[in-house]
Formats: structure tokens, C-alpha cells, sequence
């Protein structure tokens, strides 16, 4: 009777679209990254979370109080040294990753389109100064902007100061600058891969419809480019804003940024709840300022064409 039932036409249909379930490529490609998926899910978002958690709770001298309050977030938000340091962050950021992008592009943009048969060897030689630490590149640009570095040598040495200056180091710019270069390679590689999908009959095409070289650029292969640019500019924009070693080192006191101070919250003052308000409010802020910024290169991609 059991064996009559097993055999029976619904049950061998119903095994039939399991097992066809199963093997599909859906369910095997989620299979496949499952495992990833719950590593990065735990290690990523359970942090985050307890973060977030940090945030409504208060700091009691070396207890945490866990009753629900939204004092560190109006501190976060509404205490002039912290907005000054978050709207300094902001534009340290924003500033590097234009003038990443506007460097990067004409880089990659050479490799793409005339880098014939080197294009590989080409991508290998920019990946060379990323083989030393990120720490001894940001320290060059101490020696290099130095009181007694290699620039106010040179300049003296050209005769265009009289005695080495000050305001090459430990401010803003020297920030932006370190940084600039620090994140160099990581523009010019999505840039290349957006640059190597358009198809270059696009371009014949403009030019054979009477569009000289400049105006064929502006109107196929920037606008084509776009997607590479935004994700650039987002690699290099979102990162830089948490970055706490370079204004550390070559910032100063005029060059401080947001982490510095979330650092020293989690540091030296151990008021992990305003730290975590921090935190969570640079996140934010920060994803409104990367769709602010999508939404502008996809307004000014939409005007070129």
C-alpha cells in the first residue's frame, strides 16, 4: 500500500518539481553565495547595528546607560564643533573626489582608447605604488611638503620664496592633496572599465555624422562614461570622509575631519554613545550627499546629450 503510495502520479510530480527547483539556476547561484552573504551579513550588519544601538544610550562615568534618549544625536547634530568638523569632512571629500575623477579620467581614457596591446602592462604599473603601505605614502607627502621637504626646496631653489613656507603643511589642502593621490588608482580603474564598454562604432559613427573630436567626446563617450564616473566618484568620496590616519598626520588642527573626532569618543573621552552618534549621523549625512551626487552627474549626463 505504501510503496503503491509512493509511486503514485501526484507524488512523482511533486519530487519532480523539487528536484527541478533545486537545480535550478536560481536557487544554485543563491547557494552559491549564501555563505558569503552570511558572512558579510553578520560581520557588516550586526556591527552597525550595535552601533546604532550605542547611539540612544548615555555614557555613566564607566557604565553605559540603556534607557532610550536622543541627547547624543541633538549633540551630533546641533554642537558648532562637531558641525564644523562634519561640514569640513564634507568638503575635504567632495573637493578630493572631483579632482580624483578629473585627474583619473584622462589617464584612463588614454589606456582605453590608446593603450593598444599594453593596456595590461599599463594597469600594472599604476598598482605599483599601491604595493607599499597607505601609511608610508601619506608620509611621503610629509617629506614632500615639509618645512625642509622637496617643495619649498625646489621653490627655493627656483628663487620663487625667499625662505621655506608653512602653509604647505598640516591644513586642509595638504589633506586633500595626500588623499587625492592616495586614491588615485582606485578612480582610474572603474573610469577604465566603464571607458572599454562603449562601443566604438558610436564614436565613427559621430564622426562620420560631422562631430570633430572634442564635441564627439562630450556627447557619446563622456555621457557613455558616466557610470564609471559616479562610481568613482562614490569609491573615493564615501571613504574619505572616515578617513582619520591622513588628516592626523597632515592635517593639523586645521585640517581635523569628523573621524577624528568619532576616534578620539572611542578613545581617549570612552563616550562610546557619542561616538556611535557621530557615526550615525556622518552615515547619513553622507548617504544623502552620494545621492545628491548621483543625481547631479546623471542630470549634467542627461545635458550632454
Amino acid at each position: 500500500m505504501t510503496a503503491a503510495v509512493e509511486g503514485s502520479p501526484p507524488l512523482r510530480m511533486t519530487r519532480a518539481r523539487r528536484n527541478a527547483l533545486l537545480q535550478s539556476e536560481p536557487v544554485q547561484g543563491f547557494a552559491l553565495i549564501s555563505p558569503t552573504f552570511l558572512y558579510a551579513l553578520i560581520l557588516l550588519v550586526l556591527p552597525i547595528l550595535v552601533v546604532i544601538a550605542h547611539s540612544f544610550w548615555t555614557q555613566n562615568y564607566l557604565t553605559i546607560d540603556r534607557t532610550f534618549t536622543l541627547e547624543n544625536c541633538r549633540v551630533a547634530l546641533t554642537e558648532p564643533i562637531y558641525r564644523d568638523l562634519l561640514w569640513r569632512s564634507l568638503y575635504i571629500s567632495l573637493t578630493v573626489s572631483f579632482f580624483t575623477v578629473v585627474l583619473a579620467y584622462p589617464i584612463a581614457y588614454f589606456i582605453s582608447f590608446h593603450g593598444g596591446r599594453h593596456k595590461s602592462l599599463w594597469l600594472f604599473l599604476i598598482t605599483i605604488p599601491f604595493w607599499t603601505s597607505y601609511l608610508l605614502r601619506v608620509m611621503s607627502w610629509k617629506v614632500i611638503l615639509g618645512y625642509n621637504g622637496v617643495l619649498n626646496s625646489g621653490l627655493i631653489g627656483l628663487g620663487i620664496i625667499n625662505e621655506p613656507s608653512t602653509a604647505l603643511l598640516y591644513n586642509s589642502s595638504a589633506v586633500i592633496i595626500t588623499l587625492t593621490h592616495a586614491w588615485a588608482a582606485f578612480a582610474i580603474l572603474p573610469i577604465f572599465v566603464s571607458l572599454e564598454k562603449i562601443d566604438r562604432t558610436l564614436v565613427e559613427a559621430a564622426t562620420d555624422l560631422g562631430d570633430g573630436p572634442f564635441r564627439s567626446f562630450l556627447r557619446v563617450t563622456l555621457p557613455l562614461s558616466a557610470p564609471g564616473i559616479i562610481s568613482a566618484a562614490l569609491i573615493v568620496m564615501i571613504p574619505t570622509v572616515g578617513d582619520y590616519v591622513t588628516p592626523k598626520l597632515v592635517g593639523g588642527k586645521d585640517g581635523v575631519m569628523i573621524a577624528n573626532a568619532i576616534q578620539a569618543q572611542f578613545g581617549k573621552a570612552s563616550n562610546w554613545p557619542l561616538g556611535a552618534a557621530l557615526s550615525v549621523t556622518t552615515m547619513l549625512v553622507v548617504t544623502l550627499m552620494a545621492g545628491a551626487t548621483v543625481l547631479v552627474i546623471r542630470a549634467a549626463q542627461r545635458l550632454a546629450r
